[in-house]
């Protein structure tokens, strides 16, 4: 259906053509169809389907049609998604005198304190930085009435529910707004917000279209963890992608990767959440221009790139959730093009496989990599030095109520978790943070590629896991204690035996008196507990 089949607003249509847009999506046709009217709306809707325009175009289109003015607001997980809804409503609006700005944390107050006071009509921002600007006076929301909550089931994901409990206590009553939730999946947080604080709002559901199989030449390489990173620097020098992101699970890991990328002469950049917000937004512009081709990134710092031709996707970890496997190599198929996904499986993640077939209801085209895709790694052996980023929030948080940064200790941390040797810290790094004079691994296989892989690819999905089971468990038990550098459980047996002196040590402590306890310092408390 084309957007000008609607009677919308001559503005609005005007900021339609500048952005480009002319037939509709399923879901930009089927919330234009139902919002008119007022009502609330529960939308169910994939990344890459065209939500947020579907939920702009319906509330510029009655900001515009009402001649009592109400203010929009749009709540958003991210400090990236932020920047982009306020740019994609820039554009919409630019032929009416409606004003839009985003607020989020991780940079100053000023111009957005500024902002407000010149008014802004649609506001867009993550929790945290709404809940400070209101709490500081700086901010009302008294007048706002259409409501919009982007990625509702990402808002819960990062501990959001109790912020946009109280943001929605400082707006008007649903009775005197229109609220809109957009979610990927129909989890439970999100339903019990949806009845909470909407009004019989009516559903919406976008069929997920199957764009793992019809649109996207997907990929899986069984690797080793020890060879994943000379694989990946084989695809890209082999295949020389226009542009491609490289999806890790943590961190530390996308910091690692990127550095280990330019060491063998390709030019990469990673995005964080932890990375100063002026930083990450330029890696963002430079990678949506061109000027960057390789882009390493967490799942939750990925939220706000938007990029239609976007050549490949690598995921060299896989992800821990089923749908953020979707999520990564959905961006390679926007606008109905096509893409390529590459999905390295090694020991150490292999069992994140199962969930993640299951969703798709399909099993990925897989094989053992093989030492043609493979090239030499310069950084092998290398430590890598690191920002000290805390991996246990994951890069979960968009707020400036949540901003890290004045907790750092400003000490490196030197994690090497991408290839060398695990173990203690080194001393005397050069500027670069490279550690050259390290004992190299030296770990090499001879993987009988051809044999191995029509193996696999004959296989049912249990014998899939029997055989990597088989294949890698005696190589990750004996790494077990050293696994990326960081102590594992001993074996039962010795556990066992040092349980039963801990007992035997803690009986004989209970016969000495109280006194004696009690004038020792803490280390030796301890000592004497652990009996050393």
């Amino acid at each position: 259906m084309n957007f000008k089949e609607f009677n919308l607003n001559e503005q609005l249509l005007k900021g339609l053509d500048a952005a480009g847009y002319t037939t509709c999506t399923d879901v930009q046709e089927q919330v234009l169809k139902i919002s008119q009217d007022g009502s609330d709306l529960y939308v169910q809707s994939q990344t890459g389907t065209g939500k947020t325009a579907a939920y702009l175009v319906a509330i510029i289109q009655e900001m515009l049609s009402k001649e009592t003015q109400k203010k929009a607001l749009v709540m958003v997980p991210t400090r990236e998604l932020a920047v982009q809804v306020e740019e994609e409503a820039k554009v919409l609006i630019s032929a009416s005198d409606l004003k839009t700005f985003s607020f989020y944390g991780g940079v100053g107050y000023e111009k957005q304190i500024a902002a407000v006071k010149k008014g802004v009509d649609i506001i867009v921002g993550t929790p945290g930085r709404l809940i400070d600007l209101c709490e500081g006076n700086n901010l009302s929301l008294s007048d706002v009435g259409y409501i919009v909550v982007d990625e509702a089931d990402r808002m819960f994901d990062m501990g959001f529910y109790p912020e946009l409990r109280k943001i929605l206590k400082l707006v008007p009553k649903s009775e005197e707004r229109q609220t809109m939730l957009f979610s990927a999946t129909l989890n439970s947080y999100v339903k019990n917000l949806a009845w909470e604080y909407t009004r019989d709002a009516k559903e919406i559901e976008i069929a997920c279209e199957n764009i793992t199989v019809s649109e996207i030449q997907q990929e899986l390489l069984h690797v080793s963890s020890d060879e994943k990173m000379k694989l990946l620097i084989g695809i890209l020098k082999n295949e020389n992608p226009s542009s491609v992101i490289i999806f890790c699970n943590t961190k530390r890991s996308c910091e690692v990767v990127a550095k280990r990328l330019e060491m063998n002469d390709l030019k990469a950049s990673f995005i964080i959440g932890d990375l100063p917000q002026s930083k990450r937004l330029a890696i963002l512009k430079d990678f949506k221009a061109g000027n960057i081709t390789m882009l390493v990134a967490t799942d939750v710092a990925a939220r706000g790139i938007d990029v239609d031709d976007l050549a490949m996707v690598i995921n060299y970890d896989l992800p821990n959730e089923a749908e953020n496997y979707v999520h990564r190599i959905g961006r390679t198929a926007r606008a109905g093009k096509s893409g390529k996904a590459y999905t390295f499986c090694s020991e150490q993640d292999v069992y994140n496989l199962p969930a993640i077939e299951r969703y798709i209801e399909m099993q990925i085209p897989s094989h053992v990599a093989y030492p043609e895709q493979m090239m030499d790694d310069k950084s092998a052996g290398v430590y890598i030095k690191t920002e000290n980023w805390h991996d246990d929030y994951d890069d979960n948080r968009g707020g400036s109520r949540y901003d890290r940064s004045k907790g750092h200790s400003g000490k490196a941390r030197y994690s090497d978790r991408n290839g060398g040797k695990s173990g203690g810290y080194k001393k005397d790094f050069g500027k670069d943070g490279y550690k050259k004079d390290f004992k190299k691994s030296g770990c090499k296989k001879d993987y009988k590629a051809k044999e191995e892989m029509q193996k696999i690819e004959g296989m049912s999905f249990d014998q899939r896991m029997k055989f990597y089971k088989e294949k890698y468990g005696t190589e990750q038990k004996s790494k077990a204690s050293t696994v990326n550098g960081r102590y594992s459980k001993p074996s039962n047996k010795s556990y066992t035996n040092k349980k039963k002196n801990n007992v035997a040590v803690a009986k004989q402590n209970k016969t000495q008196p109280k006194k004696g306890l009690k004038n020792m310092s803490f280390l030796d408390k301890v000592k004497a507990f652990f009996g050393r």
